[in-house]
Formats: C-alpha cells, sequence, structure tokens
C-alpha cells in the first residue's frame, strides 16, 4: 500500500486501493463464475454482491463444492464492542442476515469483549456496557434466534479457552508480531488475543463432533487474524474458513478510510436522531459537485467521489436503475449536490426509524440469542 495507507484490524488509514490489497493480502477477486455459483442457491445476488461492496474472497470455490455435496456450512462474524455502532458496522451485518437467509444456515456472532479492554484505554465495565448495547443493534438487524448464537469471549470462556490455547501453541510470538505490528511494549493480552478471534471458525465442529465448513464475512481489515490462523486449523484436523471481504463504507469527510465511531463527525450512528443525522450529511459529506450551481449544471458532478452517491451504491438503493439514475442525473448537473443529499437524508432516517424501534425491542430479546 502507498505511504500513509494503513489497513490492520485496529487502524484503517489514508485512500484505500482495494486492488492492491487483494495482492498484498493473497486474497482472491469476486469473479462473474463464483458470482454466477452462489446465484444458483440464493436465485438471486444480493446488490452488495452485484456491485462487489464485498469485492474478494478465500476458499469460496471449495465452500460451494462442499455446500453441494450436502456439507451445509455455518456463518461465523463478530462485533469488537468498544462504543456506539454506525452504518459502516451494519452493512457486513445485513449482508450476513441475507447469507443466513438464503442459505438457511446457523450464525456464531462473537462479540470481542476481552479485545476491546486490551487494545482500547477503556475499563473493563466501560466495555460490559457497550457489549450490551451493540447486542442490540445486532438483534434490530432481523437475524433468526433459533440459528443466531452470541458468544460473548468473557462468559463464554469455559467453551473458548480450551480451543484458543490449542490454536496459541500453535502460533509463535514472532508471527504475531510480524502479522500485526506488536512490540515488545505491548501487552501479553494482545499477544494472544488473535487465538481467541480464530476460535468460532471452529467451535461448532468442536461441539458437534464433526467437521462443518465455516463462511466468514468481514471487513477485509480482519483478515489478518484469519490469515495467522488458517495455517493452524488443518494442524488441528480442521477445515480452514472460507471469507468475503468487504469494502469500508467512507468517512462522511471522503473517501479515506473508513466510518469511525470515535471521531462522530465521520459517522452516522445507529442511534443518531433525524436533527443529527440532518446536519451530519449536510455539513459533512464530502461532495463531488461543483463549487457553484451554474457550474454544477454546466458541468455536472462525479459521483465516483461523492459520499452521498456512495452511500446509496454500497447501502441504501438496492435497485440497479434507480442507482444509475441517481449517477447519471449527478453526472449531466440535473441532480445537484443539496437535492442528492436531500434524498439521502429521507433514505437514512426512514432506516434508521426502523432500526432503532427493532433496537428498543431487542432489550427483551438478548437471551433468545445467547449461547446455551
Amino acid at each position: 500500500m502507498k505511504k500513509g495507507v494503513k489497513v490492520t484490524p485496529w487502524e484503517v488509514s489514508g485512500e484505500v486501493n482495494y486492488e492492491k490489497l487483494i495482492k498484498e493480502f493473497g486474497i482472491s477477486k469476486l469473479n462473474d463464475k463464483i458470482l454466477e455459483r452462489i446465484r444458483k442457491h440464493t436465485g438471486e445476488l444480493h446488490f452488495m454482491l452485484r456491485r462487489r461492496v464485498f469485492f474478494a474472497h478465500r476458499d469460496l470455490n471449495w465452500l460451494l463444492d462442499e455446500y453441494e455435496r450436502g456439507n451445509k456450512f455455518f456463518l461465523y462474524t463478530g462485533c469488537g464492542p468498544s462504543g456506539p455502532l454506525h452504518l459502516g458496522h451494519l452493512q457486513t451485518w445485513i449482508f450476513t442476515k441475507w447469507l443466513q437467509d438464503k442459505f438457511n444456515t446457523e450464525l456464531w456472532f462473537q462479540f470481542t469483549d476481552d479485545e476491546k479492554f486490551l487494545f482500547k484505554n477503556k475499563s473493563y465495565d466501560e466495555i460490559q456496557k457497550w457489549t450490551y448495547e451493540n447486542m442490540l443493534d445486532v438483534i434490530a438487524i432481523g437475524l433468526s434466534p433459533k440459528k443466531t448464537h452470541f458468544l460473548i469471549d468473557t462468559k463464554n470462556i469455559d467453551v473458548m479457552y480450551p480451543e484458543a490455547i490449542k490454536i496459541a501453541k500453535k502460533i509463535t510470538f514472532s508471527t504475531v508480531k510480524a502479522s500485526f505490528g506488536l512490540t515488545n511494549e505491548s501487552n501479553i493480552g494482545q499477544i494472544f488475543y488473535t487465538s481467541m478471534q480464530a476460535v468460532p471458525a471452529i467451535l461448532p465442529s468442536v461441539l458437534k463432533k464433526k467437521n462443518i465448513p465455516c463462511l466468514i464475512p468481514l471487513g477485509v481489515d480482519q483478515d489478518p487474524h484469519f490469515r495467522v490462523a488458517r495455517d493452524v486449523y488443518p494442524k488441528l484436523g480442521f477445515y480452514k474458513p472460507a471469507i468475503l471481504h468487504g469494502m469500508f463504507l467512507p468517512p462522511l469527510q471522503g473517501i479515506e478510510g473508513k466510518m469511525s465511531s470515535s471521531l462522530t463527525t465521520s459517522a452516522i450512528l445507529t442511534t443518531d436522531s433525524p436533527k443529527e443525522v440532518e446536519k451530519k450529511i449536510k455539513k459533512y459529506a464530502f461532495s463531488g459537485g461543483q463549487p457553484t450551481v451554474a457550474e454544477h449544471r454546466k458541468k455536472g458532478g462525479n459521483p465516483d467521489i461523492d459520499v452521498s452517491f456512495q452511500y446509496f451504491r454500497m447501502f441504501f438503493e438496492p435497485d440497479d436503475e434507480k442507482l444509475q439514475q441517481i449517477y447519471d442525473d449527478y453526472k449531466s448537473g440535473k441532480l445537484l449536490t443539496s437535492e442528492l443529499k436531500e434524498i439521502l437524508i429521507d433514505k437514512i432516517n426512514s432506516f434508521l426509524r426502523e432500526h432503532q424501534k427493532k433496537r428498543e425491542q431487542a432489550k427483551k430479546r438478548i437471551d433468545e440469542f445467547l449461547l446455551k
């Protein structure tokens, strides 16, 4: 990656070049052939696949081979609870829900409260508060409680730790240092942590005493954990998990980096009010438009760098024809930046109104999702 660009599980900065990431991480680009294989089983393709918002994979052909032999896979994804959640978090889980529905499969959802305690300057109690809050958002996505199991690292340590130490025994300190940029000053919990994130990919196989394939939809920044762990799984007698890599929903200020809850002016939070959404989009959403209305009408805007358009492409407009119309109208100058932002504000607020209602209802439903 070029200078100033960083993509790790704990930091994403600079303008991310996904083509370069594919080479650097050693992952495979999603192509039409593999998407057609998915469509054969799902009947349609999610717009995040059609538009390559999920753009790369590991071992997806193998996973589909197993599925077609009758060896059904399970899903695994997760959340690091250290603050309020934003639309970028929901993006991966909305896609995961689609996979759960289409393939009628179980989902193991990990809340890495230990990771956030070890890597963030926050107290244990604060992390537990955010674990509870984040669970409400995940439930509000509409996942099936019968097929979804929440794993909270510090609460489910009894089932996770025996597998974590088996993984840890096969990973050297030098590998972890090289993969994550840890140093001799890193606390020893940080050095061990990858072993915990690796566990859910094999836990159902351990509990059911049979090898079950796993598919992990994730933001591409989380891939390093599995680059390390994937070498270990076969040594312990398990399949390597297949992975689907997603792009980052950009921060409001532009296409560099990703949304971050720690910088609230860069993100639309799941708990934002309609007025907060309106203010953030109008004030901070980076525009691909021209300096004046007259110039915009004459020259048109650039939807490829316009943040509002990217939110439509990656999240809020599943209809390809409508998206193309927005693209053409903005590029021709027919649609102004202010008008594009107004449409987006309505879309976001309509989505959040429903989400927040379900989030409130989720307070009575947490027990349905906790691993028994």
